[in-house]
């Protein structure tokens, strides 16, 4: 499996600040893109199915801790030209948890994905996941996320624990596709 150190945090200043420190240290305007991931009942871990506006689909099983702060998060993805039909067939097996529809901007920095995020129903969002190579360790990750976390001004209060569904799901809604 594929491995990175991810954090997530609450944006409570709102976005332009961080998204002009994330352009100034991506040196790009980002990359825009529009996801609505569906979340599946799964013994263990998580699995959604990701689907982006151009009818192509990702996907996704992972497995990270529900603590905040930089965190080790095991994945696979796998693409699909098929989203209704797999969809059909996970929610069948398995049965819906949840929708989480956003708006994502994409920066990468050095090896790091930084997502500001604006979620449906719950507000604006930081993500960064630091992709380790084989030879990194997870601390290294976790270092590079509180320094990268500190330059783009996100407090350790901010910090959130879970997926975007868990706190849709808290307040009573992403429970239904």
């Amino acid at each position: 499996m594929r491995r990175n150190v991810e954090l997530k945090a609450r944006l409570r200043r709102g976005v332009a600040g961080t998204q002009r420190g994330a352009a100034e240290r991506s040196g790009t305007p980002g990359t825009e893109l529009r996801q609505e991931d569906t979340f599946f009942r799964v013994p263990a871990g998580r699995l959604k199915l990701r689907r982006f506006p151009d009818g192509r689909g990702e996907l996704i099983f992972y497995e990270r801790p529900d603590t905040a702060g930089p965190k080790l998060s095991q994945f696979s993805i796998t693409p699909t030209d098929d989203p209704d039909g797999l969809e059909a067939v996970l929610a069948r097996a398995l049965g819906v948890l949840g929708v989480v529809r956003k708006r994502r901007l994409l920066y990468l920095v050095g090896q790091t994905r930084v997502h500001l995020d604006s979620v449906e129903g719950l507000g604006d969002f930081l993500e960064l996941e630091v992709v380790l190579s084989e030879e990194q360790s997870v601390e290294h990750g976790e270092r590079v996320a509180r320094e990268l976390m500190a330059e783009l001004g996100v407090q350790d209060e901010d910090l959130v624990t879970g997926a975007y569904l868990d706190l849709l799901l808290a307040k009573g809604g992403g429970a239904s596709p």
